[in-house]
């Protein structure tokens, strides 16, 4: 009798996809089943899905795009400046950073329009902010954006309230609570709802966040409510990845992941084909960001204290900013309650 041999075929390890798939796949989405609408105030078109999510575990490295070079320099300064709960582009435009440059200018535009100040180009303007602080301290603010909201709420009995401060502190006090939200959306400075004079350059995209500590690790939720697929979420997802290791380290915590909901989700028309060309490309590994073990501070933190090791993106894509939001005065109207007599 001879003997039987069975054999089995060993199985193989499962191979992880890459995370930056999940931004692929959320482009490709969006070009195919994106609904085509126009932007009202430019006229752009826009193809735009609505409610997607990823999430990043950032044990696994850091998620900086790599099938298109991103400006992580601009991330760092533009985060450290939220930090700071500064609404000013000044300190951005001094280390030149220049995403925020269209909407004040954008606001210069519509007096110069009027004949009311002289004749600028974005770049002459620009420069007058960097040189002159009176002039960048006139022209500069965007109203009260992110930082504002997140390091000085401002309260109806007149306090400032310094929202990450509180969940820096509730995080490490009480680990398992779940009701550490920060909020960067106020009615009362959202377009119409605000007093003329009053309103923020542009409603915040990326609105509130929420911190959860589970099993030691701290992961951060954002919510975004409008998201520039092409040139936006880039930078959201490694800001705001960015700031949860921060919040982590601050916290005494090892990092968790960065969640990210999205709302409209879409990719404006003048982006297409530069879409098109990202989603040929073949992610790399994630690279790893260093920060300086020494801060402890959420105030202390300074742009030497980040490290970014081996990131070999591909080449950068280039794409212009679309200067979006604002609205008519002729809509205005008076959204306050009225009491009942």
């Amino acid at each position: 009798m001879k003997n039987k041999t069975t054999s089995k075929t060993a199985k193989q390890p499962k191979i992880e996809r890459h995370p930056e798939y999940q931004y692929l796949d959320l482009l490709a989405d969006i070009m195919k089943n994106g609904f085509e609408k126009h932007e009202f105030n430019t006229g752009i078109a826009i193809k735009s899905v609505f409610g997607r999510s990823m999430r990043y575990d950032l044990s696994k490295g850091f998620p900086l795009l790599t099938t298109k070079k991103v400006f992580l320099r601009g991330i760092i300064h533009e985060l450290l400046w939220f930090l700071k709960g500064d609404i000013n582009i000044k300190y951005l435009v001094d280390n030149d950073v220049h995403i925020w440059d269209d909407w004040p200018y954008k606001e210069y535009k519509k007096k110069m329009e009027k004949g009311e100040v002289p004749n600028l180009t974005i770049d002459e303007f620009i420069k007058k902010i960097k040189d002159d602080p009176d002039y960048a301290k006139k022209w500069g603010n965007l109203g009260p954006v992110y930082g504002r909201q997140w390091r000085k709420w401002p309260a109806a009995d007149g306090r400032e309230i310094d929202q990450l401060a509180w969940a820096i502190e509730k995080s490490k006090k009480y680990p398992d609570r779940k009701h550490v939200v920060i909020s960067a959306w106020n009615p009362e400075y959202v377009y119409e709802m605000a007093l003329p004079g009053t309103s923020m350059a542009i409603p915040p995209c990326h609105t509130l966040f929420n911190l959860n500590v589970t099993n030691g690790k701290l992961s951060l939720a954002l919510y975004q409510r409008s998201a520039d697929s092409f040139l936006g979420v880039p930078f959201n997802i490694a800001s705001y990845a960015l700031l949860t290791m921060i919040l982590a380290q601050v916290c005494g915590y090892k990092v968790g992941e960065f969640v990210h909901f999205l709302g409209d989700t879409h990719i404006y028309g003048n982006h297409y084909e530069q879409v098109k060309e990202q989603m040929k490309r073949k992610p790399r590994p994630f690279p790893t960001m260093k920060i300086n073990p020494a801060r402890k501070n959420i105030d202390d933190f300074v742009f030497e204290d980040f490290t970014i090791e081996n990131y070999d993106p591909h080449p950068p894509i280039k794409g212009e900013i679309t200067a979006v939001g604002g609205f008519n005065e002729k809509d205005r109207k008076d959204f306050t309650m009225k009491k009942n007599k």
